[in-house]
């Protein structure tokens, strides 16, 4: 180094960070001794913003911009220590860059389930997860409350403390809700927006905001989805009986492909399982056969009789019988009863033609 490097590098400093590590949020500009000369040339670039710190003491924050570290553009300073001009009395100091874009695409989620009480499924258990993205909104308040004198702070450092504010409120808010969870797909959005807003105050007091948080999934555990897909199945299903001979069928199918078992024995396995399946289905779902209701009992019919162009009746056949007994209905009477085509001569009657008695032969003789 020449003479003239070296005279240079007394009298003017160049102060400037550029960042390809996507994760770095605070980094210290390095000087021996920290010594900072006077009119120093500091380059603060968009999405940058530099915090100045003389002698532990925060003096000022520069937002993006060219400046020259003199007096009259550093009020504070002045008020904290003033020096001579020149490189003979250079200022002992530290500057950190805090990295103002958006860190985008950070990770969340419930470590441990969320107890809830549902409208419909009383009280229960859900698991969520999602994405968010953070930005340093207030430099000198991020400095001062989690920095500290870290020469170069990751997102890292800080991502665990974010998650577990936003499970927290994340908790709180979703118990308190009074959304079903089986309409909590359909209001993701909004759950989101209330989380970001209930956590921002907290944010705030580290001086970071959360633009944006986004709930991806929301789970039940895998007892309860497993009979919610068994309720949805029977749903879909709609017959049962349609819905067994479909099992059969699948049955049948996955018994026959066995390798394990044979073709043979695994066809003949699934053509047992389907005769079986098929028994059971046509015995009612529960295995036991019904039983039959008793035939209707035969209806009774019940005769008139005409005599002498007088109808008299109706009668039963037990009434019948007793009239031919007392001569009140011969051979030649004539019936009728519902369904019969006319009057007709009661011997002419299978029904009733029984009801006469039938004369004995002869005696034989003697």
């Amino acid at each position: 180094m020449g003479i003239f490097d070296f005279l240079s590098g007394e009298f003017i400093d160049v102060i400037q960070w550029t960042d390809d590590t996507r994760d770095t949020m605070v980094w210290r500009f390095e000087r021996e001794a920290h010594e900072i000369k006077y009119g120093a040339k500091l380059t603060v670039r968009t999405g940058q913003a530099a915090v100045f710190i003389h002698e532990g003491q925060l003096a000022d924050v520069f937002t993006p911009g060219l400046y020259m570290l003199e007096t009259n553009n550093m009020p504070i300073l002045t008020t904290l220590n003033h020096w001579d001009h020149g490189f003979k009395s250079p200022f002992k100091s530290e500057i950190y860059y805090v990295n103002t874009t958006r860190f985008s695409d950070l990770k969340w989620g419930t470590k441990n389930p969320i107890m809830l009480r549902d409208p419909e499924f009383g009280p229960t258990r859900i698991r969520a997860y999602g994405t968010y993205t953070v930005k340093v909104s207030d430099p000198a308040v991020f400095l001062r409350e989690i920095v500290g004198t870290d020469g170069e702070f990751t997102m890292d450092e800080i991502s665990f403390q974010v998650r577990n504010i936003i499970v927290q409120e994340f908790s709180r808010v979703i118990a308190s809700s009074g959304i079903p969870v089986l309409d909590m797909a359909a209001n993701t959005a909004d759950l989101g927006k209330l989380v970001a807003t209930a956590i921002s105050a907290t944010m705030a007091q580290y001086g970071l905001t959360i633009p944006e948080l986004y709930i991806e999934n929301i789970s039940l555990p895998p007892a309860v989805e497993a009979a919610l897909d068994k309720r949805t199945s029977m749903g879909i299903a709609g017959d049962l009986g349609n819905f067994m001979q479909y099992s059969t069928s699948e049955a049948m199918t996955a018994a026959a492909s066995n390798p394990n078992g044979g073709g043979g024995m695994g066809a003949g396995l699934g053509m047992g399982m389907g005769m079986a399946m098929g028994t059971q289905m046509q015995s009612g779902p529960w295995g036991a056969a019904p039983t039959p209701p008793p035939p209707p009992p035969p209806v009774e019919h019940v005769w008139h009789i005409a005599v002498a162009g007088d109808i008299t009746g109706p009668f039963s056949k037990a009434a019948m019988g007793r009239k031919v007994t007392d001569g009140g209905m011969t051979r030649d009477s004539m019936v009728w009863t519902q369904g019969q085509d006319g009057w007709k001569r009661a011997e002419d009657v299978s029904e009733l033609a029984q009801l006469f008695t039938v004369m004995p032969p002869p005696p034989p003789a003697g």
